[in-house]
């Protein structure tokens, strides 16, 4: 009599650094980076939660990680590192590049706040700096005036805008705003007018309270034409 064959059994996919990287990202974009844990990840991923540590030491190190992997992305978004030829259109070249991680980071929502909190500038980091700076450098900037664009740009430069404040989230933050408007339109009449003025309805393109597309892309432009301006007078 045929014995009927048993099933095989798939074959696991081995766990990696990089495997470990994606699957945090995959948490994090799901949940939000308060819910990514080692347990958490440990399940997404099919493993015991001690075989992370053999691929990033802590927490820490898992955010490091996962802050280089969003710097890959932008590599790939904006098809590599490499710095044009002498006389690029330096201001188009660092606008794509820095709306492409932009797109990144709207992606990846989380990414900005664990960008902002690292303790080190990474090599992948590094290497996305000195590849803007290239790209100056090609379109006529002295060093000097690079290094003043840079500072100019901020965070920017990766793609988001840091706040000077930023209320709760959602149904909260509307509440709040409309005691403040209510409460202080006697003391404070330009900004509560400013606040009954303005819009910010497009959530898809928002990283922050005032951090959406049309805002991110006004102060860029305005930054870009004043290099500009600068590297013209040099």
């Amino acid at each position: 009599m045929v014995r009927q064959s048993e099933p095989i059994a798939a074959a696991r996919i081995p766990l990696s650094k990089d495997r470990v990287l994606r699957g945090a990202i995959t948490v994090a974009d799901a949940g939000g980076i308060e819910a990514l844990t080692m347990r958490k990840l440990a399940e997404e991923l099919g493993v015991e939660a001690m075989s992370l540590y053999y691929h990033v030491a802590n927490k820490e190190a898992l955010l490091d990680g996962m802050a280089d992997a969003i710097v890959g992305e932008i590599e790939q978004a904006v098809g590599g590192f490499d710095v044009p030829s002498n006389g690029v259109d330096w201001k188009a070249a660092i606008r794509r590049r820095i709306l492409a991680a932009r797109e990144v980071m709207l992606r990846h929502p989380w990414a900005p706040g664990v960008i902002e909190t690292r303790t080190t500038v990474s090599p992948a980091m590094m290497r996305y700096f000195d590849s803007l700076i290239g790209v100056f450098r090609a379109g006529g900037f002295s060093y000097d005036l690079a290094h003043h664009a840079l500072h100019a740009l901020g965070s920017r430069a990766i793609g988001f805008s840091q706040e000077l404040g930023e209320p709760h989230d959602g149904e909260q933050a509307d509440q709040d705003v409309t005691v403040m408007l209510e409460q202080m339109a006697d003391q404070l009449p330009y900004i509560v007018g400013m606040l009954q003025a303005i819009s910010h309805d497009d959530p898809d393109s928002t990283l922050g309270w005032c951090d959406d597309q049309v805002e991110f892309e006004f102060a860029l432009d305005l930054i870009l034409d004043g290099l500009e301006r600068l590297r013209n007078k040099a």
